[in-house]
């Protein structure tokens, strides 16, 4: 939770800053660092950094931006009561979002697919996130996601995720 009150402020302080023209069109790649939080089955659950490249492209149509991303967060996130472990995510996203001038607030949705010790699942994938320029090619941003996922630990039940990254990113 306390990466999404960051995430929020930082989100408002954007919106804040001084407008300034963006065009958002065109190809990026980059490299994410954050947080993963899961609760599964009878009370099991866990935590751990995540790291992992993504790949994009935007188009700008104005004030709103449409485009899509692949990404890739390696974890290993062991959960409690012998639950198992989760390995990796794999993320195809759809993001749209409206430019403020100085940042470009945005909303995700997607599929997810979870490697885990235990057994793999794909899930929807849906967030927030807000990103900001720092000149013409380099971008950072910050994303907060949730994934709920039907079957991959030790015992039935479903395994609900929530993943907080900061991101860099390279537009090409």
């Amino acid at each position: 939770m306390k990466a999404l009150k960051a995430l929020s402020l930082l989100m408002v302080a954007s919106i804040a800053a001084p407008a300034m023209a963006e065009d958002w069109t065109g190809a990026y790649a980059g490299f994410s660092f954050g947080y993963a939080e899961a609760d599964g089955p009878n009370g099991s659950s866990g935590d751990d950094t995540v790291f992992g490249p993504h790949i994009g492209y935007d188009r700008d149509f104005g004030n709103f931006v449409l485009g899509g991303e692949l990404e890739y967060n390696r974890l290993s996130l062991d959960l409690s009561d012998g639950e198992g472990s989760l390995d990796s995510m794999t993320r195809l996203k759809l993001r749209g979002g409206y430019d403020f001038g100085g940042a470009l607030g945005y909303v995700v949705v997607g599929a997810a697919r979870l490697d885990a010790s235990v057994d793999n699942d794909t899930a929807a994938v849906y967030g927030i996130g807000v990103a900001y320029p720092i000149n013409d090619r380099l971008v950072i941003s910050g994303e907060a996601l949730r994934q709920d996922f039907d079957d991959v630990t030790r015992t039935d039940g479903g395994l609900d995720s929530n993943v907080f990254n900061l991101r860099t990113s390279f537009r090409f």
